[in-house]
């Protein structure tokens, strides 16, 4: 197996960090104009603010934290995050199966580039988190995009998974709670998901980031807790359910059959002791993060901000003819669909573009996520009420004359 890959040119653009959508609302907002952000999930610039035991655990930490710790991490944190792997019954997990990160995205990208030699496959959702598809490339692989179907609450077309199957695919992704999508996967469509897996022997890694902001009574089910017999790799971290995406603390858990993935596991050792740690007071956090009261909680319940910002922005996007969507069930982003017939749209980076020129609001189109159809865009409902009824009533105004 290869755990280094050659540097190469992306063909994908992270749509949540540049591109020309953003970089044109960088260009408007430095000729003094104010821009209205609903192209990224971060809470802090809505007013969302991290547990006060949280940030006094962080600020206690900083001088001790002045040598590098264990490549996977602090033994109180590791400690943390397998006891949490327990409570989602995550199977077969030991404290060296856990390694902490600069959030996620780090070890996302470090575990593309232990898995995938130059042209091997890796099945990613479409609509994805395009983090996954852009490390998928990088390492050498190729990304291989399954549909998430929209009428059926967008979930994985598994049909369509299965048939995009060949002897190159090494693994399959999960997105679950989705980005974009707002989607939660009930334990029927992961068991199929699993069995898929099963019948093509392929590894499984299930991005969980947003496993705590889950609304309507639902239950997050990590996949992995279903496939004892197949090797699993579950990603999660703190960055939304505590509100600290500054402050870049992820993890991931190897998990189930490790026998069958020992090649893979020395080459994600090799490649965590090359970046010698992840930030050290970041990963003094997590015990008490993962700990005692879950302060996010009250977002995401009637009354609470995220719970009540979803369901103004779902309605209130419905009421525009000509946008549709479905109601998200988890995370903070709705994907709505827009009429292209009704608009001529044939570029949504295009649809994109005006909309900001004009109403000063920076949305994601959807092809930033790797969906290959001009008819959807993101929107985060981070912000207030008034600001995404501001933005839905811009768009509303924007569209009655609007024909690309």
């Amino acid at each position: 197996m290869r755990v280094f890959s050659k540097s190469q040119k992306l063909d994908h653009v992270l749509y949540d960090v540049r591109g020309p959508v953003v970089d044109e609302a960088a260009r408007m907002e430095e000729n003094g104009m104010k821009i209205l952000k609903l192209n990224i999930g971060n809470p802090a610039p809505f007013g969302f603010t991290a547990p006060e035991e949280v940030i006094f655990d962080m600020r206690d930490a900083i001088a001790k934290s002045q040598g590098y710790s264990d490549s996977r991490g602090i033994f109180a944190a590791r400690k943390a995050i397998m006891q949490y792997a327990q409570i989602k019954k995550i199977p077969n997990v030991t404290i060296k199966d856990v390694f902490t990160g600069n959030g996620a995205s780090e070890l996302i990208q470090l575990s593309m580039h232990a898995l995938l030699n130059n042209g091997d496959e890796i099945l990613i959702p479409s609509p994805d988190y395009p983090l996954w598809t852009a490390c998928a490339n990088l390492a050498g692989g190729k990304a291989v995009h399954y549909i998430c179907d929209e009428q059926s609450d967008w979930y994985p077309d598994l049909a369509d998974m299965e048939s995009k199957i060949t002897d190159r695919t090494k693994a399959l992704v999960i997105i679950n709670p989705n980005n974009p999508t707002g989607a939660l996967y009930p334990r029927e469509v992961l068991e199929k998901i699993v069995d898929i897996a099963r019948r093509h022997e392929l590894i499984i890694f299930s991005d969980e980031i947003y496993d705590r902001l889950v609304m309507d009574g639902g239950e997050h089910i990590s996949i992995a807790s279903l496939a004892p017999d197949l090797f699993c790799v579950t990603f999660s971290g703190l960055s939304k359910s505590h509100m600290v995406c500054g402050f870049r603390v992820g993890w991931m858990i190897l998990s189930g059959n490790k026998a069958i993935a020992r090649d893979y596991i020395e080459g994600v050792n090799m490649l965590s002791n090359m970046r010698l740690c992840s930030n050290v007071p970041g990963q003094s956090i997590i015990q008490t993060a993962l700990g005692g009261y879950q302060s996010v909680n009250e977002y995401i319940v009637p009354g609470g901000r995220i719970y009540e910002q979803r369901e103004y922005v779902y309605k209130a996007l419905n009421d525009i003819p000509g946008i549709s969507a479905v109601k998200p069930k988890a995370a903070f982003y709705i994907f709505p669909k827009i009429d292209v017939k009704k608009f001529g749209i044939t570029d949504d980076t295009r649809f994109a573009l005006d909309f900001l020129r004009e109403k000063r609001v920076l949305l994601v189109p959807g092809s930033g996520f790797n969906w290959h159809q001009p008819d959807h865009f993101r929107v985060v409902y981070l912000p207030r009420i008034p600001e995404l009824k501001e933005a839905v009533d811009k768009m509303g105004q924007f569209l009655e004359h609007y024909h690309q």
